[in-house]
């Protein structure tokens, strides 16, 4: 696998990019990216907790653990 293609690389790319993120428990954060780790742990700034598309609470900065996200959608719109 090239370089530029592993996971990894691939999020890194997308810092100061806005982010949705889907945790096992079913629970979905959206907002920028502002940094990530080796563990894919990610800090998304103006992160906004959404349940259906409908925004369920406002938080500031929140920090979601790599090893309870089930997946990551880049280029996400802020709705």
């Amino acid at each position: 696998m090239e370089p530029s293609k592993k996971p990894l690389n691939v999020l890194i790319k997308q810092l100061n990019a806005n982010i949705a993120v889907v945790l096992k428990n079913g629970c979905e954060y959206k907002g920028r990216m502002i940094k990530c780790d080796g563990h894919m742990n990610i800090l998304l700034d103006g992160a906004t907790e959404c349940k259906d598309d409908q925004p369920v609470a406002n938080y500031g900065c929140v920090l979601l653990r790599g090893n309870n996200i089930l997946y990551i959608v880049l280029d996400a719109l802020k709705k």
